[in-house]
């Protein structure tokens, strides 16, 4: 009895042992090759368009943030407030001394007849007007007394009038031109007292633009202690808080402009002839790994770093939903003129191996699946660009790939 089982388990195990392999269905399509165009590839980052660390105009205590890491704020937007009591205080004192200084320009003008329109005029001053009044008044009557004592000389010659009526005739002319050089005199020391005067008013003035000056300063000095941003962007730092006292020269925020973001790629020297400004760039990061972004050369560096025989390419990318953020490290194609072949695939029958973060696919051949690591490219609606890991003659694997391994045996179906 025993011995006939051991043979009927002997019997089973053999039977087990040259039973066929399974065999799993898949769907299969076959690579295709399309014209396409040509390009080179090439790693770098990002960068923000601009980036800013904030630093306060003046030194002072922080007593309040408006803003947090992650806010977008506003060009002009309060970012920090500084204490300003003391900035307050020196803006009623600049106030009050511009005060005092308009005031005594207004008496320096009001003492010669100014109203702060009109310009000037020495003559039209009252103390000038009435001297050469008395001048002029003075010198008609030295005129009219030489015109006496002329008429007199000619009726002593004549003998008409005695000599002492023309001796007091002279006389008279003589004190009479003798008050009109004084009349002279006084209207002369009246102008120039008057321009002195005027001089003052223009201390006075120049005292009133100084004051002024001042005034604008503590304005500044005040608004210098609100803090604000200085273009539209995103807060990426802010490391004060209320109670801290900050110098001119500690940061209390850093602002980053993404709208638009900058790719700099370090580009082999062997590519100096091919980078032209204006080039398409598309981009791919490993947040979107199957999303390519598009932008455009915008600035080449015109020397190579000796050190790593590279220099920078500059593209710009557009960003308006701010899916880019500076630093990701993005794979990009620089977009050549002309064109290439290049292989594409389903994309389903592609999978991704998250453990070594590489993509592999299964090709078909007499009924046998060989598994393949590839290097994918850009995505063609439902089609992958394959980059490397195929020749272009085979039949993929588009189902069921998550059965399969490398050895496998397929049956394909339509």
């Amino acid at each position: 009895m025993l011995s006939l089982a051991a043979c009927s388990r002997q019997k089973d195990v053999v039977a087990a042992s040259t039973a066929a392999p399974k065999k799993f269905t898949v769907t299969t399509a076959s690579v295709t090759v399309r014209r396409v165009s040509a390009a080179y590839q090439e790693n770098g980052s990002f960068a923000a368009d601009e980036t800013s660390d904030i630093a306060p105009p003046v030194a002072g205590r922080v007593i309040a943030t408006s803003v947090n890491v992650g806010d977008f704020i506003r060009q002009g937007q309060v970012v920090c407030e500084l204490d300003h009591r003391d900035a307050e205080l020196k803006l009623q004192q600049a106030r009050a001394q511009l005060a005092q200084a308009e005031s005594a320009v207004r008496q320096a003008q009001s003492r010669l007849g100014l109203n702060g329109e009109a310009k000037f005029d020495p003559n039209l001053v009252p103390e000038v007007v009435a001297a050469r009044a008395n001048y002029e008044s003075a010198l008609a009557s030295a005129k009219l007394a030489a015109a006496d004592a002329k008429r007199f000389e000619n009726l002593v010659n004549s003998g008409d009038v005695s000599r002492s009526a023309y001796d007091k005739a002279h006389t008279q002319q003589e004190t009479a031109e003798a008050q009109a050089n004084a009349a002279r005199q006084q209207y002369e020391a009246q102008l120039n007292s008057a321009r002195q005067n005027y001089g003052g008013v223009e201390v006075s003035q120049a005292s009133l633009e100084a004051f002024r000056s001042q005034l604008a300063q503590a304005e500044k000095a005040l608004a210098d202690t609100t803090v604000r941003a200085p273009f539209d962007g995103f807060v990426t730092a802010r490391p004060v808080a209320a109670g801290e006292y900050v110098a001119t020269n500690n940061k209390v925020a850093t602002i980053v402009r993404i709208g638009s973001l900058k790719l700099e790629l370090q580009t082999p020297e062997q590519r100096a002839e091919s980078a032209r400004v204006g080039m398409t760039v598309l981009a791919r990061v490993p947040a979107y790994p199957d999303r390519d972004f598009t932008g455009k050369i915008t600035a080449i560096n015109p020397s190579v770093d000796p050190n790593s025989r590279v220099f920078i390419v500059e593209a710009r990318f557009d960003n308006p939903k701010a899916e880019l953020r500076p630093g990701m490290f993005a794979t990009a194609r620089v977009l050549l003129p002309g064109g290439e072949d290049a292989l594409f695939i389903p994309r389903t029958a592609v999978i991704r191996d998250k453990t070594t973060d590489s993509y592999q696919i299964f090709t078909v051949s007499n009924g046998t699946a060989h598994l393949r690591v590839v290097v994918i490219g850009e995505v063609d609606g439902n089609s992958i660009r394959i980059n490397s890991g195929l020749t272009g003659n085979e039949t993929v694997a588009t189902s069921n790939l998550s059965d399969l391994f490398d050895g496998a045996s397929v049956e394909t179906r339509s």
